[in-house]
């Protein structure tokens, strides 16, 4: 599978069209994309879950303690933002949705303070 390029110039129509949303939170996801794609057996269509999932794994392993933070300065708080950037970047023709995909899908996956916060997987090393 190649990555997927994201241009400047994509960025930057993003970033006019979805203010809200940092370029990196663009990145990001797509990053958690081909994370999740490439823990999977075979390459294959994945579900908003699986998609809001890979991004909390990826986050965590990347930022630790701060990703909540991290993801929250480039304008995601919630899953369903997550799913905001999906479909804009589906808008822009990086991605392609599938008929059945809905932006519900990626609504109340998970709450972000229980999962960066509350329990996070702290370990201890001795």
């Amino acid at each position: 599978m190649t990555e997927l390029q994201v241009t400047d110039e994509i960025l930057g129509q993003l970033q006019v069209r979805y203010p809200r949303f940092h370029p990196k939170a663009y990145l990001f996801v797509l990053a958690a994309l081909h994370h999740v794609i490439r823990g999977l057996p075979e390459a294959r269509h994945i579900s908003g879950s699986e998609l809001a999932h890979g991004l909390r794994e990826l986050a965590l392993d990347r930022y630790g303690p701060v990703a909540r933070m991290v993801l929250q300065h480039w304008g995601i708080h919630t899953t369903e933002d997550v799913g905001d950037v999906v479909f804009a970047l589906v808008e822009q023709e990086v991605l392609v949705k599938e008929e059945e995909d809905r932006a519900e899908d990626f609504y109340e996956v998970f709450d972000f303070e229980d999962v960066f916060e509350r329990c996070y997987p702290w370990e201890v090393r001795f």
